[in-house]
């Protein structure tokens, strides 16, 4: 199965601590070398509805994204295709839309990338403030390790 194109997403607010993680995330990602130009990288911050076309526009999705509960365990969480969440909500307003209405809006297009994966950490701190909490920092490496094993074996497919 040929990968035409691969996105890659970061979403979050870097004035937010923990939120940011998604955006750092993809800077370390960004930094990996050796991807070809059909791997691209996207600063969604927090852009809502407006990412839609980064979604419909590829045959695979990668989106890091501070989303889980804080209840949960500190751990690296990676969903794909049809494990992900029933809803995943993050918004920065009640105006914005969120992964689950663009991935809902994809489908209804036929749209859909083959490939929708979510990798997300739950936060730790989420005050007004720059920067990852130390807890969170620590995750990045095996975050962004599984979205390069990930990309590699669509690109090994291609």
């Amino acid at each position: 199965m040929k990968y035409n194109r691969i996105n890659v997403i970061g979403l979050g607010n870097l004035l937010y601590g923990d939120e940011g993680f998604g955006v750092v995330a993809l800077e370390r990602f960004r930094e990996l070398p050796g991807f070809p130009s059909s791997v691209h990288c996207i600063d969604g911050g927090t852009q809502g509805i407006y990412l839609l076309d980064y979604i419909e526009s590829c045959d695979a999705v990668i989106v890091f994204d501070a989303l889980i509960p804080l209840d949960y365990e500190r751990r690296v969480y990676v969903y794909r295709n049809d494990e992900l969440p029933a809803f995943i909500h993050r918004k920065m307003s009640s105006h914005q839309m969120g992964l689950s209405e663009m991935l809902g809006v994809a489908r209804l297009h036929g749209k859909l990338p083959r490939e929708v994966v979510l990798i997300g950490v739950p936060p730790c701190e989420l005050e007004l403030t720059i920067g990852l909490s130390p807890e969170i920092s620590l995750l990045l490496p095996e975050a962004v390790e599984q979205a390069r094993a990930l990309v590699n074996a669509w690109l090994a497919e291609s």
